[in-house]
């Protein structure tokens, strides 16, 4: 299909916003499918998984397309459950826009506010879509306000709903003038939109002036889709996904109005450091980025590709990365929720899913020449994930297994991590939040017949300096033949919060080899690896390497990686060490009366309030700072104070020092392991 005639549109909203729900209506509407699924019997197309089904929610990014109008609309309908966020945010490359799905009767929501802002980071055009018309027709006039308040004045309704939200009122295409929406006037709806459009565009102004209102939307193509690409208009559309209401006037903004490939912000490809402008001529040559792994237990690793330039085939020569090897499709499929259908190619804009290449990973960038080799996407500003649990296989001998799965599980959720704790030697599983690694845990046992045991989420303490200071060691150890010496005086100094680790060489006179110095460094690392006090890695501090000693034969790299580990301790143990605690950004939803109860809990737990926000719908925002050790267990406490009625979003705002009594409890009995 012509590039002119694809859109690429990811659903973004809090859970249970609607999001597969309207799905589910947009392929109904479009013929796409013949009957309408439902979330409570497990029959929509979007949440095929069984663990989605079981919860009646979603929990990873389906796809789906239709046709609508000759345009072909391929939708991502992603999670809006807090730790699935990353997953929601991770296939914002492949589209050029954002459509926010709200709830009327709940409002925007904290995940659904950061998906919103994060996509206006990334340049992407922008809608918003509230749902449930049906439910709240009277407050809804409160909650655009609401909206605009949050997301700025350039949110405009493109048509509004009638007062009993069983239908929609066109303010745009063809204004019904002689309807009575729910609130304000299709009129002064129609005059915004034109007036904010035609701002960005001086020969239109000079026209609209001169014609009054009567521009027609064929004039107004271009300048729509210049004030979507310049985030100076943000349309809103109303519909009702439960009853079908303003589906179909959706469906004209879609493919009408939302921006084409070429009518929206180009992708932000880098060439080493340099931005790169795509042709998307089909004749160009291939560059396509992997935004989603899938892996099925039966049919192997599935790679969902953006084609950003030329045409892929099933014999097309590509390559991934500064890879040499080349490889071939064979085969190339469009997706509708878990069924595929194989095609013959897939054009420059499109999406397409290719099966069985085991080397193809999230965020690969494939192409069909060298020219292309250092081409990479910028990169994407993932949650970062904050909680961990031990895990480990349960039957002896399962061990190869438990990688294996751990490795597969990874490569389907970039907001997943893996890490072997040296100290502990323990394997640790790293997510967003406690439901996301849940969640994982039950894939591997349920789908990869993996039983495995887990313990307590452990904390990500970190380790740090408050002062500077020296440190000097001798390494020197004799076995009969050949020996080992290396000499090392270092100084440390702590860095601001933040700012990571700096290696400084600043010896002279070849007291210690060139050759030798990233030895000594490697022994430094060592330790910011594997802690200094009680096992946690170190941070913010600058090693400056001054002076030492080598000897013409018994200097090799083993003496100097141990002479840099031990003047690295002996530095640190004068440098006033301290452990970090990861402090949170809570952000918490709860009825009014129940605010009470909010405070005192979170005073009792080291907590902090900062802001306190009342809502429209009698519930209020509470933002808080508190330590993550102090909120592993705050879902149960929080549906305790509000009966099940409070929800709340997490994200990490920095490390500060630990209380001294917990900083004791965390060294005691701690050592740092001697090396050969």
């Amino acid at each position: 299909m012509s590039i002119d005639n694809i859109r690429n549109i990811a659903l973004l909203g809090q859970s249970g916003a609607g999001k597969t729900t309207l799905s589910e209506q947009l392929l109904f509407h479009t013929g796409t499918i013949n009957t309408l699924g439902e979330l409570n019997r497990g029959t929509t197309v979007s949440d095929f998984d069984p663990e989605e089904r079981e919860l009646q929610k979603s929990i990873d990014t389906s796809w789906l397309n239709f046709t609508h109008h000759q345009h072909k609309v391929n939708l991502l309908d992603t999670p809006g459950t807090a730790d699935f966020i990353g997953r929601a945010i991770s296939v914002l490359p492949a589209v050029e826009s954002c459509a926010l799905v709200v709830d009327a009767t709940e409002g925007v929501g904290n995940v659904a506010e950061k998906l919103f802002k994060t996509a206006g980071e990334r340049k992407k055009c922008r809608m918003v879509i509230i749902n449930k018309i049906d439910s709240d027709a009277e407050h809804l006039a409160a909650l655009l306000d609401e909206l605009q308040t949050t997301f700025g004045p350039t949110l405009l309704p493109i048509n509004l709903p009638t007062a009993d939200g069983d239908d929609v009122i066109d303010c745009y295409f063809e204004p019904q003038y002689d309807r009575t929406p729910a609130f304000g006037t299709v009129e002064s709806a129609h005059d915004a939109l034109i007036d904010q459009v035609v701002e960005l565009d001086e020969e239109l102004m000079e026209l609209y002036l001169e014609q009054g209102s009567e521009l027609k939307p064929e004039q107004l193509h271009d300048p729509f889709e210049k004030a979507l690409r310049k985030q100076h208009l943000v349309p809103v559309c109303f519909v009702s996904a439960r009853t079908g209401a303003g589906v179909d006037a959706l469906l004209n903004v879609l493919a009408e109005l939302m921006p084409t490939p070429l009518e929206g912000n180009p992708p932000l490809f880098m060439n080493y450091d340099e931005p790169v402008t795509l042709s998307y001529a089909p004749e160009s040559h291939a560059i396509g980025h992997v935004f989603k792994v899938v892996i099925d237990p039966f049919m192997g690793r599935l790679a969902l590709v953006r084609v950003h330039q030329g045409q892929l085939k099933p014999d097309s020569v590509l390559y991934i990365g500064e890879e040499r090897k080349p490889f071939k499709p064979g085969h190339l499929f469009r997706l509708q929720g878990k069924d595929r259908v194989e095609i013959n190619q897939a054009d420059p804009g499109d999406l397409v899913a290719i099966a069985k290449v085991d080397e193809l990973t999230f965020d690969a960038v494939i192409h069909d020449s060298h020219d292309e080799d250092h081409f990479h996407l910028k990169s994407l500003t993932m949650p970062p994930p904050m909680f961990s649990m031990a895990i480990k296989a349960s039957r002896r001998g399962d061990e190869q297994k438990l990688w294996e799965t751990l490795d597969k599980i990874t490569a389907e959720d970039p907001s997943l991590s893996v890490s072997h704790k040296v100290s502990l030697n323990e394997t640790l599983l790293t997510g967003i939040g406690e439901f996301h690694l849940k969640t994982a845990i039950n894939k591997m046992q349920n789908q990869y017949k993996l039983v495995v045991e887990t313990s307590t989420p452990s904390i990500d303490y970190r380790e740090t300096i408050t002062a500077a200071a020296d440190g000097h060691y001798r390494h020197k150890k004799q076995t009969g033949g050949a020996g080992q010496f290396g000499e090392v005086q270092l100084s440390i100094k702590p860095l601001p919060r933040g700012e990571g680790f700096r290696f400084v060489d600043k010896v002279v006179g070849g007291a210690i080899p060139g050759q030798f110095i990233p030895a000594v460094e490697k022994g430094v690392r060592q330790i910011m690896d594997e802690g200094a006090i009680a096992g946690f890695p170190m941070q913010d501090l600058e090693v400056t390497v001054t002076d030492g000693k080598h000897h013409s034969v018994d200097s090799k790299e083993i003496a100097f990686v141990a002479a840099g580990r031990k003047a690295f301790l002996e530095a640190v143990s004068k440098a006033k060490p301290v452990v970090l605690e990861p402090i949170v950004d809570l952000v918490v939803t709860v009825p009014a009366d129940a605010m009470g109860d909010l405070s005192g809990d979170m005073a009792s737990h080291r907590g902090v309030i900062t802001d306190t926000q009342v809502g429209n719908s009698g519930r209020t925002t509470v933002h808080c700072k508190s330590p993550l050790s102090e909120i592993s267990d705050y879902s149960q406490r929080l549906k305790s104070i509000t009966k099940g009625e409070g929800h709340f979003t997490m994200a990490l705002s920095h490390f500060e020092p630990v209380p001294v009594p917990q900083q004791k409890n965390l060294c005691q009995g701690y050592r740092a392991k001697e090396i050969a």
